[in-house]
């Protein structure tokens, strides 16, 4: 069996020791896990990512999967280590070692939020995403350095409490968008219709429009303040947000702010008022009518008994 395709409890079996462990699991959204392992020197096989896409019949077992199997990080278990910049990117002598399972789960639901509601593309990496790809695959790849930086990032972020969940989906997005580029074929090249987009400057605007919104995922800003904070003609923006991302400003931030209510909601534990005051929303209301457009579920029932 390939490493990468390895469960959790199959490394488990393997006797290597657990040297560091999260979860993330929030109804309706994505369910992750990383679990670190003390680097056995025996070990030799190269850094790789598997997607593993299943469109059965049944409603509750389609999904998207991501693992990823990542050599080449450090741990250091020693409270305020003098020697350490921090406890997962340990550089000092009793540092050790780490081979990172990382995994990563979709629903449909959620990935409806990238897909709108025009189901006629014939791109395989829209049909995969929209579930209209009518073949379960799994498809194993090797790790670029721009899948390295986010998933290393997912290791060694200082954020806590909310700030902490909204830095883990910026990433966890990261890791989704450079992924669905092995669905195309090795001599397809990216080729966006905002001719502003085929140079790095103009994309990087746009990712960095992403980030602010999830920055400010309690203070919504228009378009027109948020085209000045990335230095980017509106027009430019909506468009080249769309077709970067597959969906438009307003739905993109609309998403992002329901999957942060559902998590502080069910496993931070906050009450409903203040989930709707930390997101900016005028009333509990409106913050309830959102919601439930947005999920399907009232904000209450997501509350922990």
């Amino acid at each position: 069996m390939d490493i990468v395709k390895m469960t959790e409890n199959e490394f488990l079996e393997s006797g290597m020791e657990v040297v560091f462990q999260k979860r993330y699991d929030v109804p309706g959204s994505i369910k992750s896990s990383i679990t670190c392992f003390e680097l056995n020197e025996s070990f030799s096989k190269p850094d790789s990512g598997v997607m593993i896409y299943n469109v059965q019949k049944n409603e509750e077992d389609k999904k998207l999967d991501l693992r990823f199997c990542v050599t080449g990080n450090r741990y250091c278990d020693k409270e305020n280590c003098n020697e350490c910049t921090g406890s997962m990117t340990g550089v000092c002598e009793s540092s050790r070692d780490m081979l990172s399972l990382f995994s990563f789960s979709f629903t449909p639901n959620y990935l409806q939020q990238f897909t709108g509601s025009d189901k006629s593309s014939d791109n395989k990496k829209d049909k995969v995403l929209s579930f209209e790809y009518k073949t379960s695959f799994t498809k194993l790849f090797p790790l670029r350095a721009r899948h390295r930086s986010s998933l290393a990032n997912l290791l060694e972020g200082n954020y806590s409490g909310a700030m902490e969940n909204i830095f883990f989906n910026s990433k966890i997005h990261e890791v989704l968008l450079y992924s669905m580029d092995y669905l195309a074929d090795e001599n397809d090249k990216e080729i966006f219709t905002c001719r502003f987009l085929a140079d790095d400057a103009g994309k990087a605007k746009i990712f960095h429009a992403k980030d602010v919104l999830l920055e400010n995922i309690g203070e919504p800003m228009t378009i027109k303040a948020l085209s000045r904070r990335v230095g980017i003609n509106e027009c430019y923006l909506k468009k080249g947000f769309k077709e970067v991302f597959g969906t438009t400003i307003f739905d993109f931030y609309q998403q992002q702010r329901m999957d942060h209510a559902k998590y502080l909601l069910y496993q931070k534990g906050l009450s409903v008022t203040d989930v709707a005051n930390i997101l900016g929303y005028s009333s509990i209301s409106h913050f309830s009518s959102a919601f439930k457009k947005q999920t399907g579920i009232k904000p209450c029932e997501l509350l922990l008994k």
